[in-house]
């Protein structure tokens, strides 16, 4: 794994160390808070409002957020996002340490935390090519890839074992106590400011980024594939039905780690990507590996297929997933970033909440495999799709392409006062 931003970049170093801590501590709470729920109203329809108290204000504030990210210091904006996280965490604790927990202090909490959640994610997001160097993007990427897979994985099992230790209130405890590490970090690394003459956040913003993105026909199939692979083949809402089907609710566990840990393959063993140049073509590729895969899933004769090509198609969505990243890092102009960063958020986040409503609905309609197997082959005739409705995607070389040779230009001609080469 190419690891060189950690090397060269002190700010990347600080930004890498400090959220992969808090990232864990994030996890967490996010087993926790379901748990809670069930434990204080034993109802399925109560952890469910969760998903739905979360889901307005990622399509509302990440729009804005990406709006916000192109006129401010990013560093800043984050670090005041993750100040108000770090309340909300502590409000979630005082409320866990009373006789009587409020739910609806719980439902706030998740309100308020996917707001300053989407709020900060274009910034976090735009901030990485301001920080390192246009030939260490790729590297980044992966390494951030990487940052987000050991806290998935790691972060639930830590979780579960705090809350069967000391309650919810210990899991709380140590999520708000991880945001030190971040804040830290963020205190020490120097400030990002807005281009000169920056475009103040408005809707007439969010509008031109929006119409930036229409125009860009390479980065509009980017959204798509990553769209139609995650509405048609998500299958994680059906985990517990395949543990049901081998009775072993123990297997449930397996199912979700699965994915993430061929993930972690994939970006452990990323090196390579940095001397790719078609990215569209693997973005292609990925998403194709994440749908087949789950075809295999939905017809596997035994768990132990399940669970490989599971991990098959976790590791084809990374590679999918860190192209997508990569295109985007060097080809949009700095201005527009965080804007953009905001409808990225949008692609990647709605299609795995619309995919969870497909997933189930039709296994009910039809049945758990055809769910899985048919899912998976409607997203490979969706993916094939794409790059005949939008051949841009197909065609980006970053060797010949405008936009990308543009901002190759203007990065490197940055003073070492604006990228620490340290």
């Amino acid at each position: 794994m190419d690891i060189r931003p950690l090397r060269h970049s002190r700010d990347f170093r600080l930004l890498f160390v400090g959220g992969s801590v808090s990232f864990v501590g994030s996890m967490v709470t996010y087993v926790a808070l379901p748990f809670q729920v069930a434990e204080l109203t034993g109802s399925y329809v109560a952890v469910g409002v969760l998903g739905l108290v979360e889901l307005v204000p990622l399509v509302v504030f990440g729009l804005y957020g990406g709006a916000l990210a192109d006129a401010v210091d990013r560093r800043k904006l984050v670090l005041v996002t993750e100040l108000g996280v770090t309340m909300v965490t502590s409000v979630l604790l005082v409320n866990a340490l009373a006789s009587r927990p409020s739910l609806w202090v719980i439902y706030a909490a998740s309100f308020a935390y996917a707001v300053l959640d989407s709020l900060q994610r274009p910034s976090l997001d735009a901030l990485v090519p301001r920080i390192v160097t246009p030939d260490h993007l790729a590297a980044a990427s992966a390494l951030n890839s990487l940052r987000m897979n050991i806290g998935t994985i790691a972060g639930p099992a830590l979780g579960g074992v705090i809350i069967a230790v000391g309650g919810v209130q210990a899991a709380y405890a140590v999520d708000t106590i991880s945001y030190a590490a971040s804040l830290a970090a963020l205190l020490m690394m120097r400030a990002t400011p807005p281009p000169l003459g920056a475009d103040r956040p408005s809707m007439s913003g969010i509008w031109q980024g929006m119409q930036y993105a229409w125009v860009r026909k390479d980065l509009l199939g980017t959204y798509a594939i990553d769209l139609v692979a995650m509405l048609f083949v998500f299958p994680y809402a059906l985990f517990p039905f395949i543990a049901l089907e081998y009775d072993s609710p123990a297997v449930l566990g397996l199912l979700y780690s699965a994915p993430y840990a061929g993930a972690l393959v994939a970006t452990l063993t990323s090196g390579w990507t940095g001397h790719v140049h078609r990215h569209g073509r693997f973005i292609v590729a990925g998403a194709l590996v994440w749908s087949g895969a789950i075809i295999v899933v939905g017809v596997a004769p035994n768990l132990a297929w399940v669970l490989v090509f599971l991990a098959v198609a976790g590791a084809g969505d990374m590679i999918s997933g860190l192209f997508r990243a990569l295109m985007w890092n060097l080809t949009i102009p700095d201005h527009l970033r965080g804007r953009l960063a905001g409808i990225e958020l949008l692609s990647y986040s709605i299609g795995p909440q619309l995919g969870q409503v497909r997933s189930t609905l039709m296994a009910q309609v039809t049945s758990l495999r055809v769910s899985l197997w048919g899912g998976g082959l409607l997203g490979v005739v969706g993916v094939a799709l794409v790059p005949f409705w939008l051949p841009a995607v197909w065609a980006f070389d970053d060797r010949t392409d405008a936009n990308a040779i543009e901002q190759r230009r203007i990065r490197t001609s940055r003073s070492d006062d604006d990228v620490d080469s340290v």
